[in-house]
C-alpha cells in the first residue's frame, strides 16, 4: 500500500527559520527534534485516515528505558481503528527524576500541539508497568491530560489525587498478573473519589494486552467525549461498539468466563449509560448473580485473593528479615515456597491456579525491586545483593544472568566453592555458552582450575584446560 505523505510548513514561531518537514503517514516516524534542546527527540504516529482540517485525539506512550518507537508499535492497530495520533518519547527513563520526566515530557508535548492540529481536551497517556506509572501521575502536573490508559500497574499513590482535577482513567490487566489484586482494589477508591474509571481485564500475566483491549481503551475514551459533547454523537459508531461489546460479553459467558462477563458487564454499562437504554445490561447481570457456577467462582477468587494477600505479606516480611541478618540460611524456605506455588499449577480451581502464577510474578518483581535498592545506594552491600541474586535463582531458574553474578562475585570474592556449586546449577539449567563462562569477569583463576573444568566437561563434553592427572 502506497503511504500518503503529509506536508507540514512550519513557520518561524517553531524552528526560527521557514522550513517544510515531511511527516508520513501509517508509518512510525523516529528521532523527531525536540525544539530548544540539545538531544531530545520522540517518535510520532500518525494515522492513514488523518487530515489537517480538523482536530485529532492523540495518545502519549511512555516507554521508562525511552523506547519511543517500540512503545508506539504497541498502539499502531488500535490507532489505526479509533482514529488518534500517537507520540512517544525516546528520552524519558527511569534513571532520571520524575520532575525531570515532566520536563521532557512538557518540551515534547509543546512542541507537538504547535505542528499537528491535536483536540485540545482531548489529549491522553498511555504505558506499561513503570511507564504506566508515570504516565499515570502526568494529569496532575501537564494541564490538559485527560485520561489514562495504565496497563499491568495500579495508579501509584492515591493520595495525590485531586478531586477538583478528575481525569478519565483505564486500567488493563491481566488475571494473572501480580498487580490484579491491587488494580481491583485501586478501581474501587477512585470510584468513591468520583474518578470515572474502568477495568479491562484479559487472560495472561504481567505483559503488554493486544491490541483488542488497547482498542477498546480508545472505543472507550472516545464514547466518553461522544457523552460529554466533546466530539461529535456518531450514532452508527455507538451501535457497532455495542453490539461489539455485547457479542463479547455473551462468549464469555458461553465459554465459562463468568468472572471477567461480570467486570466486562460492569464497564459497558458505565461506559454506555448515558448512550444507549442499559436494560438488556441490567437482565442479563440480574441472570448472572443468580447464576450457581458464578456464584462458586466468585466465592473462590475472594477466597484466594484474601489467601494471596496474606501469603505476600509473609513474602515482604521473611525477606526484610534475611536481608537484615544476611541468612544465608534461610534460601531453604524460598525453595519450600516455590515448591508450594508449583502445586496450584495443578489446582482443580481456577482462581487458585491463576492465584499461584501472580504470586510467582510478585516475588520475582519484589526481589528485583530490592536489587534496584541495593544498586542505587552510594556504598552497595555486596552480601545482601548475592543474597538477592542466590534468592532470584531459586523464584527465576530461567534467568540464567544471575548464576553468572554470583559465578563472578564468588570468585573475587574467593569463594570458590560457591561459584562451582552454582556453575553446575547453571549448566544443569541446559546452559551451553562456553565462550561467556570462560570470559566471565573476576574467573581468571577459577576457570584453570581442574574443577571448574571438570564441571564444564561433565555437562558441554569438553574443556578449555584439559585436567592432568599425576
Amino acid at each position: 500500500m502506497k503511504k500518503i505523505i503529509l506536508f507540514l510548513f512550519l513557520g518561524a514561531g517553531f524552528l526560527g527559520n521557514s522550513q517544510q518537514m515531511t511527516l508520513k503517514k501509517g508509518v512510525v516516524i523516529d528521532s523527531i527534534a525536540v525544539k530548544d534542546s540539545i538531544s531530545e527527540n520522540f517518535s510520532l504516529y500518525i494515522p492513514t485516515s488523518f487530515e489537517m482540517d480538523k482536530n485529532w485525539p492523540i495518545l502519549f506512550v511512555f516507554d521508562m528505558e525511552g523506547r519511543g518507537r517500540q512503545a508506539i508499535r504497541m498502539f499502531i492497530g488500535a490507532a489505526e481503528k479509533q482514529g488518534y495520533i500517537l507520540a512517544a518519547s525516546n528520552n524519558v527513563n527511569d534513571a532520571l527524576t520524575t520532575s525531570q520526566n515532566i520536563l521532557i515530557t512538557g518540551r515534547m508535548f509543546n512542541d507537538i500541539i504547535k505542528i499537528l492540529p491535536v483536540q485540545k481536551n482531548r489529549i491522553y497517556s498511555a504505558g506499561f508497568d513503570s511507564g504506566a506509572r508515570f504516565a499515570s501521575v502526568l494529569p496532575i502536573f501537564v494541564k490538559g491530560i485527560s485520561g489514562v490508559i495504565s496497563c499491568g500497574s495500579v495508579y501509584p499513590n492515591m493520595d495525590i489525587l485531586d478531586t477538583n482535577n478528575l481525569f478519565h482513567f483505564i486500567g488493563i490487566v491481566g488475571k494473572e498478573d501480580y498487580a490484579y489484586p491491587e488494580m481491583l482494589a485501586g478501581k474501587s477508591i477512585m470510584g468513591r473519589l468520583k474518578f470515572p474509571n474502568q477495568l479491562l481485564v484479559f487472560n495472561g500475566g504481567h505483559e503488554w494486552p493486544n491490541t483488542q483491549y488497547l482498542g477498546k481503551a480508545l472505543e472507550i475514551f472516545n464514547l466518553s467525549a461522544m457523552a460529554k459533547g466533546q466530539s461529535e454523537k456518531d450514532e452508527a459508531y455507538i451501535n457497532d461498539t455495542y453490539a461489539q461489546n455485547m457479542e463479547e460479553i455473551n462468549l464469555l459467558i458461553e465459554s465459562n468466563r463468568l468472572i471477567q462477563a461480570d467486570n466486562l458487564l460492569d464497564e459497558v454499562m458505565s461506559v454506555y449509560r448515558v448512550l444507549k437504554d442499559g436494560d438488556s445490561l441490567k437482565r442479563i447481570k440480574r441472570e448472572l448473580k443468580k447464576n450457581k457456577l458464578f456464584k462458586t467462582m466468585t466465592r473462590n477468587e475472594n477466597n484466594t485473593l484474601l489467601k494471596e494477600s496474606f501469603i505476600k505479606e509473609d513474602y515482604v516480611y521473611y525477606l526484610e528479615e534475611d536481608l537484615a541478618t544476611y541468612n544465608y540460611n534461610n534460601l531453604g524456605w524460598w525453595i519450600y515456597q516455590m515448591g508450594e506455588l508449583k502445586k496450584y499449577d495443578n489446582s482443580k480451581i481456577e482462581a487458585e491456579r491463576e492465584m499461584g502464577k501472580r504470586l510467582l510474578g510478585y516475588v520475582n518483581a519484589l526481589i528485583e525491586d530490592n536489587i534496584d535498592i541495593v544498586n542505587s545506594g552510594n556504598q552497595v552491600d555486596q552480601e545482601v545483593l548475592s543474597l538477592l541474586w542466590m534468592l532470584k535463582t531459586i523464584t527465576d531458574p530461567t534467568d540464567h544472568s544471575y548464576y553468572l553474578k554470583i559465578i563472578s562475585n564468588s570468585a573475587k570474592m574467593e569463594d570458590y566453592g560457591t561459584s562451582l556449586f552454582y556453575l553446575e546449577e547453571l549448566l544443569k539449567k541446559g546452559y551451553t555458552d562456553k565462550a561467556e563462562l570462560y570470559s566471565l569477569e573476576n574467573t581468571a583463576l577459577l576457570r584453570i582450575t581442574p574443577e571448574f573444568n571438570d564441571i564444564v566437561a561433565k555437562y558441554l563434553k569438553d574443556a578449555r584446560y584439559e585436567t592432568i592427572e599425576e
